[in-house]
Parts: structure tokens; C-alpha cells; sequence
């Protein structure tokens, strides 16, 4: 049996080797590193895919989020919601920007944030919403949009761990994630879904003037070449990553399958397992499992950790510390919080291997050896 990897990049890689020698060797005889065509290609691409009307790459994740809150020209103290249950660049770059965050309650099923909790926190300063689409499941993105309509707020969909979910409106309509807010971002670290071989991100928006913003945001707020309209900062998708993502990127629906596939098999061995729940999927949205995560309850969820690294199984605590917790955001007064569910959840949730090279082998001895612990 192969190694087991959280995420199996290297044989991931082995798989389409001989395509991505060859373009990242065309980037270097053309010495088009910075801006050149695999980037403007991959753009049109992801557009297309995403069914999108611009996207704007940029160098990771958090910046993505960052240009995305620098075009919707918020002011020092206006406020931003966003779930305290996820990574904190959601946040992070909020307090970066002098914005206020609010933390709110997640669903205890879904992972994502709580609508009844969102509509509660809503002030005369609340100007921006920051759902996540946290493990790979679309937040409630209808009635997100309901609410964000009523006050006249703006929507920034954080899609770094849900690119390719589709999102099922109530009419039957199907888009993407990411592309049904004013602006989505995304993240092409290599171990997201479409990850690339070192940082990336990118912007998306069907609005033109929020599109020229972020544009000119991610190249010093220039539009043309040292003409500086705005106020801007230096953030590049690289022609290497570029190149990477394109050889990808028409891969992802294969490898979101594989995902799902695992999944399957992972959710057939626990279920009806005493102590554990399976990831729950919205009925308004697919799930394409950047993560696949358990909820443990009366199980010694460290003592699991601890055996399964014993048997050469990885596994993961997305996210032991919840934002409205972490002492870099103690001046926005986080004694205010009372959120139980995040913390429930924080205390439960265990994340198992999930990639896309998963084999039969590797799942059952994970699962074995998880329900081997449980009922031991």
C-alpha cells in the first residue's frame, strides 16, 4: 500500500507529469514569467467554467479577499460578518483594512454560516457579508442574497475551499459558487481542489465596474502603466502557476468525482457508527469535499488523532481555535461572543485523508482502522 497522504500531490502530479513539464518548460523558453499568455488564458478559462464575467487572478487566497474588500470602498469601522468557524485570513484581512468583524454562529450541520444568526447581527454599519463555503458545501446563498438585498449590503463569497459546487436556487436555477455574490474569491494553494504548485488566488465578478476596480487594485491601481487611479497593491498570479492551473483546470469535474467517490466510501463505513456523524450535504447544494470531516461525540477525538498517526494515518483539526477566540482580534472585544455551536464544534470535528488519488486500499485500512478505535 502506498503512503497515505492528507493530500496526495506527488502522485496526483505522476498523472499528468508529461503535460506540465511540458508548459512550465515553454514558460521558461518563453521567459514570460510575470503576465504572460497562460495567465490571460487561464482567466478566460476559469470564466468560462465558473460562467463568469471576469476573473481576476491575483497571488493567494487572503489577497483575493483583500482586493475584493478594497473595490467595495468600505470605510475604517464599518462592519464585516463573516463565520468565526473557518480559517482566519476570512477575518484577518477585514481587521487589516481597519474594517470591524462580527463573528457569527454556523449551521451545526452544514459547517457554514447560520442565517438566523447573520439576519440578528445586522447593524446601520454592517456593509459587507462574508460567507464560506467551508470543506466544499455552498452556504445558503438565496437567502444570503435575500438579506444582503433588504439592507443593502454587499456580498463577498470566500469559495477558497468550494470552487467547482454547484448551488441549487429554490427555482430550479443551478451556479456555480463563488459567481452568485457582488464578488468571489478563491484560493489555488496546492491543496485545494484546483491547486496550482505554489500560491495563487483569484477574483470574480459579472459587475464591469467592480472588475476594473480589482484590476487596477491587484497592479497598483494602475489601468495603464504608471497611471495610478487608485490606491492598489502588487498581487500577481504567476505564469508558472498559470500554466499549472491550465493543465488542471479541465480536470477538476474528474477529480471533484474522485473526491465524491471517496466520500462515498468513507460515508458507507460510518454510517449508523455510534458517535460519529458523516458530513451532512444541503439539499440546496452538492458537495465537492475539499475536506470530509466528522463530527465525534463521546469519542476521545485527540486519542483518535493520536492512534491514527500511530498507524501512518494523517488526519486534521479544521479549526481548534475559532476567530472569535484568537487573541489577535481581542480589541474588537470578544468577550461579546457567545457562539456555542462553534465551540461544540470546534471540540468535535476530526478531518480524515481526502484527495483525489484515494484508492480502495488505502480507504479501507483508514476506515478499519477508525472503527477499530471507536469500538475498541
Amino acid at each position: 500500500m502506498r503512503p497515505i497522504q492528507m493530500v496526495d500531490l506527488k502522485t496526483q502530479y505522476q498523472h499528468i507529469k508529461a503535460e506540465v513539464d511540458k508548459a512550465v518548460i515553454e514558460v521558461m523558453e518563453s521567459a514570460a514569467f510575470i503576465n504572460g499568455k497562460p495567465v490571460h488564458d487561464f482567466a478566460a478559462a476559469l470564466g468560462r467554467y465558473l460562467d463568469v464575467k471576469h476573473v481576476i487572478p491575483c497571488a493567494n487566497g487572503t489577497d483575493a479577499l483583500q482586493i475584493a474588500m478594497m473595490a467595495l470602498d468600505l470605510q475604517p469601522g464599518d462592519e464585516v460578518i463573516a463565520p468565526s468557524f473557518t480559517f482566519i485570513a476570512t477575518t484577518e484581512v477585514a481587521a487589516l483594512l481597519k474594517l470591524k468583524p462580527v463573528f457569527v454562529e454556523v449551521d451545526a450541520q452544514t459547517f457554514c454560516i447560520d442565517t438566523d444568526a447573520l439576519k440578528k447581527a445586522i447593524t446601520p454599519k454592517t456593509k459587507l457579508i462574508v460567507p464560506v463555503h467551508l470543506y466544499g458545501q455552498a452556504s445558503n446563498m438565496e437567502v444570503i442574497m435575500q438579506i444582503a438585498a433588504e439592507h443593502n449590503i454587499y456580498v463577498l463569497e470566500d469559495n477558497a475551499q468550494a470552487i467547482g459546487c454547484d448551488y441549487r436556487f429554490s427555482d430550479g436555477t443551478v451556479r456555480k459558487a463563488g459567481t452568485i455574490g457582488h464578488i468571489g474569491s478563491t484560493s489555488f494553494f496546492p491543496s485545494k481542489n484546483l491547486g496550482g504548485y505554489g500560491d495563487g488566488g483569484a477574483v470574480f465578478t459579472n459587475d464591469d465596474m467592480l472588475a476594473d476596480k480589482m484590476r487596477k487594485i491587484a497592479n497598483h491601481g494602475q489601468g495603464k502603466r504608471y497611471y495610478h487611479d487608485l490606491v492598489g497593491c502588487n498581487s500577481r498570479l504567476d505564469t508558472i502557476q498559470a500554466a499549472v492551473l491550465n493543465i488542471k483546470l479541465p480536470l477538476l469535474d474528474q477529480y471533484i468525482a474522485a473526491r465524491q467517490k471517496a466520500a462515498d466510501f468513507y460515508n458507507n463505513a460510518f454510517k449508523n457508527v455510534k458517535g460519529i456523524t458523516t458530513p451532512y450535504v444541503a439539499a440546496y447544494s452538492n458537495h465537492v469535499y475539499h475536506q470530509y470531516t466528522l463530527v465525534l461525540e463521546g469519542i476521545d477525538r485527540d486519542g483518535l488523532n493520536q492512534y491514527l498517526a500511530e498507524k501512518g494515518i494523517p488526519s486534521m483539526l479544521y479549526y481548534p481555535v475559532p476567530g472569535h477566540r484568537q487573541e489577535m482580534f481581542a480589541s474588537f472585544g470578544l468577550s461579546q461572543y457567545e457562539l456555542p455551536v462553534t465551540d461544540w464544534l470546534t471540540q468535535r470535528v476530526i478531518s480524515l485523508p481526502m484527495h483525489t488519488e484515494l484508492d480502495q486500499q488505502q480507504l479501507e485500512f483508514i476506515t478499519t482502522s477508525v472503527l477499530e478505535f471507536v469500538n475498541k
